[in-house]
């Protein structure tokens, strides 16, 4: 339907195609540092019958004459076929809520969308913000006139309007901040800054019929005008992208680099271009080096890149350059412009247009990258046919061709960038008999167009939205592909699916397809849709699976096989089971395991598996079926366990030597059925861990499953009673006590004595520590079982809980030599008498009167020992000893020192601090009560009052002896009653008459120590 060329670099270099119909390249030429480009011509023809199109070139050869009718009919057949078999690419709503009220009396100018916010302009200058769904946010009426352009920021918080009334005004819709300028002029256009909300220059650039473009910048003193073009017509079109600025006048587009304040490129009108007003220039920044400019039947690409420089090149040259990569002309008039997604799930293109587009979006090498990576996308515009070409022939006397013809349909069309016309839309647009290409807009929701466009007229909005994967679902079911649809479907969460009468549903569209591939002998692929067709379904699944086991492919069914959601009759599964037993036992054990039980009857199970497990002993071969006994008797002990009855379940554990034996005992309390049974429990733990230890796993005895059930159960398992059990084998003996020792000391009281030669034989490191922890023992038994193992450092504790000390410090002193612990134990013992032995003994040992010097402490006087140093005895460091002896004195007299004045300085310091919080000040009011009577402190007439250092302020006739005072004679104070005379002797002799009559003090203080609370 239409037909374009891409002029890409090549092109313009010479590099395009010589046929002699082509169209000529673009002429692109530098004139005072701007880029100009001139468009090439392209025609396109329409099938007005059937609405079918062909993309053809000027000049191209047209089909033979000799060419018959039928042969005119079968391809007009065929191009039915291909336009019913192409899948449309979008779909339409009709946007409600309060737009349909709005429009009733008034019309639509102007659309703009930001942040899923609508800003609707109407021709009775009123603006209008609307959600997706047309509810109505907010409304206010800032022009007297129709509001022709609109933009908002990318906020959604700043409306920028342009009307016919010479009024620019920004709003804001979250505070009062807002501007309004008047041109004098009506205004076409107008664009705020990138980031509008976020800058404090708040500018914006505007053009109307004043053929000036001005931007405006806020600063101190309010906006500065800055004119950057004028003279070449009125402003029709204006936007502003990151550093650029776009805009339309009557010769053509140009650009504006803010950053460099330079015109970079011109990009001019066609000469047999129609008048610039009747149809409107659309600027639309696909991003930030690409402009799709649409005006008339024209579409041209502009693309933005950094100018590369030479030596050679001229300096005033702009930083950027301009190259025009495409430029279609249509059949009709674009009434908007923007990018649509080149891929869709729905909508597929041909491999030969995916080349030809990415072809036409090259341009040429360049050592200089482009300002940003172009993204492929398709072209969606707005197509308006005109009713006439009376905009062709403006003066005319015909009386028809002045009358207004009924305009026709707008049309949707999706182009790709080698002119292809992918698709083609009718719009159903109310009284589009009326409307001019002007009166329509088209607006990207989103700006890549993943949520859809929005397309405006006078009195209608309607939703555009790409088809998503249930709408080509649904198609693809309409033409029978049901495998595709069946795909298609599996990738569809539910919330796309749909939930409402009329959603897929893979049942209706799967139930034949499953049947031709049984048919077909297909059971591999059948089995693979069934969860797609039965779903939620059970009784569907049980008549597939019957239907797959009368056709004995229950192997390729059984994976699919639902246990839960939908939940099916128990023959289904005891079927499966079946087939398992009798065909895979270990897939039979598995299945068991992880099918969740109360789906089949379990006993019914039991009966099967035990009459296989009979029979196995009475094959030939025992080798052979050991292996398989095996698996049954698993299976048997799993459904037992499923069947609550572990107690059956626990023999074939235990024959089967599996470890979570232990946790079947605790998970169904079985202790009391293996209270008799401890020894063969522990036998088989160590077993099992013997066999880990094998498989190089680091294990301690300690961390037997089986001694930690014996003791964390003493309730169920009495301990006497395992302690015989275990008589016979002492080092499980000694695991079970070392275990219940840990646990509390107190539950292996009875068995302490034993404890005692279990350790020294098994465990003599921890002897001590046990001797140390535990009271329950017989010292004199405990002593004798350490001295036939000589174990002397047990020996020495023992003899100190005896009360035996000299014969303790002895066996150090004589067996093991160690002047440390020959200390220790005297500092433990705190026996005079005993130091005094230490002392004896060590008169005559050097070694021992230098560990005596090293680590004496507050335990003994250091002179008390070097008096008994005997003359002439050589004690090898005796110099250090002592001068460490001198050093710990003098630290601690320096220590005493510091406390000292630590302390001295605090009590001044606390002394300082009662004397300033006495003496400052504090609120006083003649409303205060006394805390004696609890009467109001001021009095008619006023009486004495007394105020103490403690604060407390009372009726001097609440106090003992106050009675008797003289009454207050300082008239400027009298009206509290707190001071004595005028003169400071005379305060002071009051004073001290006031202290002599108070002989108690304070009387609030004086009940508290007396324990009178107040």
């Amino acid at each position: 339907m239409s037909t374009g060329e891409s002029s890409s670099d090549e092109s313009r270099a010479g590099q395009h195609d010589t046929r002699k119909d082509d169209v000529q390249d673009d002429h692109l030429q530098e004139k005072d540092g701007l880029l100009t480009a001139s468009p090439e011509h392209l025609t396109r023809s329409i099938n007005s019958e059937d609405g079918a199109s062909e993309a053809t070139e000027e000049g191209e050869e047209g089909a033979t004459d000799g060419e018959g009718d039928e042969d005119e009919e079968g391809e007009d057949e065929e191009d039915e076929e291909d336009e019913e078999d192409e899948e449309p690419a979008l779909k339409y709503e009709r946007l409600g809520g309060a737009v349909i009220d709005l429009l009733k009396k008034d019309s639509a100018s102007a659309l703009t969308i930001s942040n899923k916010q609508l800003a609707l302009g109407t021709h009775s200058g009123v603006v209008h913000l609307l959600d997706m769904t047309g509810k109505r946010i907010k409304s206010y009426k800032p022009h007297l006139a129709s509001v022709i352009d609109i933009g908002m920021d990318s906020t959604a918080d700043f409306v920028a309007t342009a009307s016919m009334d010479g009024q620019v005004v920004i709003h804001s819709l979250s505070t009062p901040e807002s501007y309004a300028f008047d041109m004098k002029r009506p205004m076409r256009a107008v664009s705020m800054e990138p980031n509008f909300a976020k800058k404090s220059t708040r500018a914006f650039v505007c053009g109307g019929m004043a053929g000036s473009l001005v931007l405006y910048e806020k600063g101190w003193l309010g906006h500065k005008e800055t004119v950057l073009h004028t003279g070449e017509g009125p402003i029709w079109s204006v936007r502003w992208r990151d550093r650029l600025i776009a805009w339309a006048n009557d010769l053509g587009v140009k650009i504006y680099d803010t950053v460099s304040q330079s015109r970079i490129t011109f990009i001019d009108r066609p000469s047999d271009s129609p008048r610039a007003d009747l149809f409107k220039c659309t600027l639309h920044w696909q991003d930030d080096s690409t402009l799709l400019i649409a005006w008339a039947d024209h579409i041209k690409v502009a693309r933005i890149r950094a100018r590369l420089r030479t030596p050679a090149s001229p300096a005033n040259l702009p930083p950027l350059l301009v190259e025009i990569t495409a430029v279609f002309k249509l059949d009709c008039m674009i009434a908007g412009i923007v990018p649509h997604p080149l891929a869709s799930p729905t909508c597929t293109v041909h491999p030969s247009v995916a080349a030809a587009h990415s072809a036409s979006g090259r341009s040429t090498p360049s050592t200089t990258a482009p300002i940003s990576a172009p993204t492929l996308t398709t072209f969606l515009t707005l197509a308006y046919t005109p009713p006439d070409t009376s905009f062709l022939t403006e003066v005319t006397e015909d009386r028809a061709q002045q009358k207004r013809q009924a305009a026709e349909r707008p049309e949707l069309r999706i182009i790709s960038r080698a002119g292809e016309e992918l698709s083609a839309d009718l719009l159903s647009i109310q009284g589009f008999e009326k409307w001019a290409c002007n009166d329509y807009v088209l607006a990207s929701v989103d700006g890549d167009g993943s949520d859809g466009y929005v397309v405006l007229s006078p009195k209608d909005l309607v939703i555009v939205k790409p088809r998503d994967k249930r709408d080509h679902i649904a198609w693809l079911v309409e033409r029978e592909q049901y495998e595709e649809a069946l795909d298609e479907l599996g990738h569809l969460g539910a919330d796309e699916a749909g939930q409402e009468e009329g959603a897929i549903n893979a049942a209706e569209i799967g139930q034949r397809y499953i049947e031709h591939l049984v048919t077909e002998g297909d059971f591999v692929k059948a089995a693979k849709l069934c969860p797609k067709v039965c779903g939620q379904d059970a009784k569907r699944w049980e008549d597939w699976i019957f239907v797959f086991a009368q056709k004995k492919q229950m192997q390729t069914i059984i994976p699919y096989v639902p246990t839960e959601s939908p939940k099916l009759g128990h023959l289904v599964y005891e079927m499966v089971l079946a087939y398992f037993l009798a065909h895979d036992r270990q897939a039979l054990l598995q299945t068991i395991k992880d099918w969740p039980k109360g789906i089949y009857d379990i006993s019914a199970v039991i009966v099967a598996v035990q009459s296989e497990l009979d029979k196995a002993p009475s094959t030939s071969t025992a080798a052979r079926t050991a292996p398989e006994a095996a698996i049954l008797m698993e299976c048997l002990a799993e459904l037992y366990t499923m069947n609550r009855q572990p107690g059956k379940a626990l023999p074939y554990f235990l024959r089967l030597r599996r470890s979570n034996v232990f946790d079947l005992i605790r998970e169904h309390n079985l202790f009391t059925a293996v209270q008799d049974q401890v020894l063969l429990l522990v036998e088989f733990d160590q077993e099992v861990m013997e066999k880990r230890r094998k498989e190089g796993q680091d294990l301690d005895d300690s961390e037997s499953a089986a001694i930690q059930l014996l003791v964390d159960h003493t309730h169920s398992i009495p301990i006497g009673r395992v302690v015989q059990q275990l008589q016979g084998r002492p080092y499980y003996l000694f695991l079970y006590l070392d275990a219940l020792f840990k646990r509390d000391p107190y539950l292996a009281s009875d068995f302490a004595d034993s404890q005692v030669k279990l350790y020294a034989e098994y465990a003599p490191t921890r002897l001590i520590d046990f001797l140390r922890a535990s009271n329950y023992y017989s010292l004199e038994r405990a002593y004798n079982v350490c001295k036939e193992r000589d174990l002397v450092p047990e020996m020495v504790f023992l003899l100190g809980r005896m009360g035996n000390n000299k014969q303790a410090l002895t066996l150090i002193i004589e067996r093991l030599g160690d002047v440390n612990r020959a200390i220790d134990f005297a500092k433990e013992q705190n026996d005079d008498d005993l130091w005094e032995d230490l002392l004896k003994y060590s008169e005559t040992r050097p070694t021992f009167i230098r560990g005596l010097l090293e680590n004496v402490g507050a335990e003994i006087d250091p002179i008390r020992l070097i008096r008994r140093i005997k003359n002439g005895l050589e004690i090898p460091g005796l110099k250090e000893a002592l001068i460490k002896i001198l050093h710990d004195f003098n630290l601690q007299i320096s220590l005493l020192d510091g406390c000292q004045t630590i302390l001295e300085g605090d009590c001044a310091d606390f002394a300082r601090r009662l004397q300033r919080d006495q003496n400052s000040g504090f609120f006083l009011s003649g409303k205060m009560l006394c805390p004696i009577c609890s009467k109001p402190l001021q009095r008619f007439p006023q009486s004495l009052v007394l105020l103490f250092l403690c604060r407390h302020v009372v009726h001097a006739s609440c106090c003992n002896g106050g009675d008797s005072l003289a009454p207050q004679p300082d008239y400027s104070l009298a009206g509290l009653g707190l001071t004595g005379g005028r003169s400071l002797s005379g305060k002071i002799a009051f004073t001290a008459v006031v202290r002599a009559k108070i002989d108690q003090g304070c009387p609030v203080c004086h009940k508290k120590d007396e324990g009178d609370r107040t």
